[in-house]
């Protein structure tokens, strides 16, 4: 027969009321915590979420929705979102959009009907219509890596248009002049439009020419970083360097030169997105803007946990936490 929470109660000589406090995330003294720990693991003790959700209205669950679970910079910031809920006793139900918005608005209702306590959302949708029934249904949504055009929501992001404000800043201050943009569709996907408006300022600040050749904007893959990257090589003025605007393009790109004749950063200077795997076994090391991956997954963590505590408390102002990216150097840009 299973054992119960009474069992634990003749184990470790405590209240019936601390065991319950501790099983339902609060906080007790340390060492009725390891009494309580300990008793756990030597009852093999498996507490009934479904009857527990009934009587206190949480199951202490979080969904989140990713834009594409086969995406590595969606799947580093799981790691971190699952490792900081774990830490708060909190169980993660995962859904991958495949980058559509019908898909994205079945996700939440499905979660919905899971009970979920909150939900994180990296989103493909750029207007707040699909979250219409969590926020009938009471329950708090944090949204990850780009807010929504419509709505203010609680968001945790960077300033993307600042970051790639920089990063074209370093090509600059290396004396480049002819610079290549890769990015998402132009007004079609948050952050590839913010990253195309900060290689525009930074072209504009220094008083030079984009040329439209050197805008190649279109799907976030990597086989636009690929084709992309081909293309520009081919040009009879090709640039001297190129801005590559996410992890996925950088693959591609990085994919396009080394199958050329041409090499970087004799031939052509990179600088790319999203510090990930590819910087540290290509060569030369990449320059790449680095995103604080491991604070946006715990800060969206703590900010939703913060909104399922204060649930049914009234109306609360949303809140963005815009966090900062720095650049790593590598030995991909050249100096001329």
């Amino acid at each position: 027969m299973p054992s119960t929470i009474r069992d634990i109660r003749e184990r470790t000589g405590l209240s019936l009321a601390t065991i319950s406090k501790y099983l339902n995330g609060g906080n007790v003294l340390p060492e009725n915590r390891t009494l309580i720990e300990e008793a756990i693991r030597e009852l093999h003790y498996q507490p009934n979420e479904i009857a527990r959700g009934l009587v206190t209205n949480k199951t202490r669950t979080v969904g989140v929705v990713v834009y594409d679970i086969g995406s590595l910079f969606n799947g580093t910031l799981l790691r971190y979102i699952g490792q900081m809920l774990r830490k708060e006793r909190y169980g993660l139900l995962i859904c991958d959009s495949n980058n559509s918005e019908e898909t994205e608005a079945e996700n939440i209702r499905f979660l919905l009907r899971k009970k979920v306590d909150g939900i994180i959302v990296i989103p493909v949708s750029s207007v707040s219509l699909f979250l219409k029934p969590a926020k009938e249904a009471g329950v708090p949504v944090v949204l990850l890596d780009r807010p929504l055009s419509d709505e203010a929501l609680d968001c945790v992001r960077i300033d993307n248009r600042k970051a790639a404000r920089l990063a074209v800043e370093k090509l600059i201050e290396n004396g480049h002049e002819n610079i290549a943009v890769i990015c998402s569709n132009e007004g079609g996907e948050y952050t590839g439009y913010e990253r195309f408006k900060g290689y525009r300022d930074a072209m504009e600040a220094a008083g030079l020419i984009i040329d439209p050749d050197y805008l190649k904007m279109r799907d976030h893959s990597i086989e636009t970083g690929y084709e992309s990257v081909k293309e520009l090589l081919s040009l009879r003025n090709r640039p001297t360097a190129v801005f590559m605007s996410n992890y996925e393009v950088s693959l591609g790109a990085v994919m396009a030169v080394n199958e050329s004749d041409l090499s970087c950063p004799g031939d052509i200077s990179l600088i790319g997105f999203d510090d990930l795997i590819l910087s540290h076994i290509v060569k030369p090391r990449l320059y790449m803007v680095v995103q604080p991956m491991q604070e946006m997954g715990e800060k969206a963590v703590k900010l939703l946990l913060e909104r399922i505590g204060s649930r049914g408390r009234g109306e609360t102002q949303a809140t963005e936490i815009i966090l900062n990216t720095r650049i790593s150097r590598g030995d991909s840009i050249a100096r001329i």
